[in-house]
């Protein structure tokens, strides 16, 4: 028999308000994500949402699976203790959820358990990417959610905790199983006193707080945190999550010439603004961003600047993710500086300490950045923060990130306008979540 884990959760910005949920079914045996759902309800309370968000993830649960083993997660306790036959249901509103709930699967194949709010992340992301798309007037896409993203990163690094020495497959896989669902490493099991009495007064008809969901416009940006090493998991919080937004073309761009910071400062094409418009369309779809940094060179401004009016945000420019100064070569092909600066170009690709005539070395940028990354790190903590930048600080990130050495700069391929992004932990840990997409420009 298979085994799903289904975790839910719904939220209402007002209490009753603009609501909406969502639901993620997860394979137990592996911790893959299987299907999403998220909707936008309109005006409704935030246990009512919360419900909508239980029906949706049962039924996707059943459509994969009517003969599957179902545990469901909630940070609901209302919906859980319900669920469970032991708190009764009194609320015209909820009776008939909690009956649609119920016709779903058998009795026998669905558990429930109650978990914190912080281990729910997957679904209060989907819940509030849901409201920001209805506040638009839009309909929740599974195409634009970047729910799964931001937790795929620590679900795998919570496996890899949980896997054991090498050649114990079957007890790793066990100990991941127990891990995801919450009942090893410190998985809470109960709620306060405060909150069950909460929870207990919306039993009887009474509205309760918000139990899942950010009560504000923007949405939720946390995700399940990674292991320390082979510690046990700690709580390090919601990370800074850049989203690193290489600029539109520009006329250099085509011809691949070198275009640093040395003098040459093109603006944006045709081509490049159309890209950067495509791009602010899709960061508006997600609903996401909560604040935008740019280099401070034209191209970049230009691409920020279309993403910041369509979100509504300021742009801050930020000397430290300006592009490499090639120097001599600015505005020069490969093949033009090959012909040019033969001895150079080689000690150049040879060694990051190596600089064009008159212009920066990797190794100097790589300090930049680094003294960028961790000002910014520490000023947008638990944030979603689009970066719009250049070429080598984007590679030079990703580098970082996943500690490769300093020749994995030529090695990496980012396109125009292409989105990747990395996570930053407060433990000091960072996880590559995506690089050079370009799918936004198709």
């Amino acid at each position: 028999m298979r085994e799903f884990i289904v975790e839910a959760d719904g939220g209402s910005r007002g209490n009753p308000g603009p609501a909406g949920y969502g639901s993620v079914v997860i394979d137990a045996a592996t911790g893959e994500t299987l299907t999403e759902a998220a909707e936008y309800i309109g005006v409704a309370t935030n246990n009512v949402a919360e419900y909508k968000g239980l029906v949706a993830g049962l039924k996707a649960a059943h459509q994969l699976d009517p003969a599957a083993s179902v545990h469901v997660r909630m940070d609901s306790k209302l919906v859980v203790e319900q669920m469970s036959g032991r708190w009764k249901i009194k609320h015209p509103d909820m009776k008939p959820l909690a009956a649609q709930a119920a016709r779903i699967f058998p009795a026998s194949q669905v558990t429930y358990e109650w978990i914190p709010r912080e281990k729910n992340k997957h679904a209060d992301r989907l819940a509030n990417e849901a409201m920001d798309a209805g506040k638009r007037g839009l309909a929740w896409s599974p195409s634009a959610s970047t729910a799964d993203l931001d937790t795929r990163a620590a679900r795998a690094a919570a496996a890899r905790e949980s896997s054991g020495p090498p050649g114990d497959a079957a007890a790793g896989a066990a100990r991941a199983r127990a891990a995801l669902a919450g009942v090893s490493g410190g998985g809470a099991s109960g709620t306060s006193e405060a909150g069950e009495t909460a929870d207990r007064r919306a039993a009887s008809g009474v509205a309760s707080g918000a139990t899942g969901s950010v009560a504000s416009g923007a949405a939720s940006t946390g995700a399940r945190t990674p292991p320390v090493g082979w510690a046990a998991p700690a709580d390090l919080g919601a990370p800074a999550t850049f989203v690193l937004l290489r600029h539109g073309e520009t006329a250099l761009t085509p011809e691949k010439r070198f275009s640093g910071s040395g003098g040459t400062d093109p603006s944006l094409s045709g081509v490049g603004r159309e890209q950067a418009e495509r791009a602010a369309a899709a960061f508006a779809a997600r609903g996401t961003i909560q604040a935008i940094v740019s280099s401070p060179l034209k191209r970049c401004q230009e691409t920020a600047y279309a993403v910041a009016d369509r979100l509504g945000l300021d742009v801050h420019l930020e000397e430290g993710l300006r592009e490499t100064d090639f120097g001599a070569w600015e505005g020069l092909t490969f093949g033009e500086v090959r012909e040019r600066h033969p001895e150079e170009l080689t000690a150049w690709l040879a060694s990051p300490k190596a600089a064009p005539p008159g212009g920066e070395s990797f190794a100097t940028v790589s300090r930049r950045v680094a003294a960028t990354r961790d000002r910014l790190t520490a000023q947008y903590a638990g944030r979603t923060v689009l970066l719009v930048t250049h070429v080598t600080p984007i590679k030079t990130l990703v580098r970082l990130a996943l500690g490769a050495p300093p020749e994995s700069l030529f090695r990496m391929e980012l396109a125009a306008a292409s989105v990747s992004a990395v996570a930053y932990y407060r433990d000091g840990n960072a996880s590559l979540r995506l690089l050079n997409d370009t799918s936004h420009l198709r």
